[in-house]
């Protein structure tokens, strides 16, 4: 997964224009620079308010990272960590999501 579209809840103003969708990129290390991963996987909001401008597609502001709804934050956090994990231990999360629910 290289890619994350957010269809925000809230969308974002840009004069008269607004951005309802934002495709996260996957980050390579230079766009994690100034974070620490733990604090990408805690959901730091620092860190996911850093590293998001870098990996957004249209690209956020850090002004308006300050100005997003909590909900979206989340959704962008989350696509953030799961960015960060290995394939195998997000499959295994879900296999055992999945046993659960049946």
């Amino acid at each position: 997964m290289d890619n994350t579209l957010i269809t925000l809840e809230t969308p974002l103003k840009r004069g008269e224009t607004e951005v309802s969708q934002i495709t996260l990129h996957k980050p390579k290390s230079g766009a994690l620079r100034g974070v620490s991963l733990r604090e990408c996987l805690d959901l730091n909001t620092d860190a996911i308010c850093t590293v998001i401008p870098r990996i957004s597609d249209p690209q956020i502001t850090p002004q308006e990272m300050a100005r997003i709804e909590p909900c979206d934050l989340l959704q962008m956090g989350a696509a953030l960590a799961n960015f960060l994990l290995p394939p195998s231990l997000l499959a295994e999360a879900e296999k055992q999501f999945l046993s659960q629910t049946e």
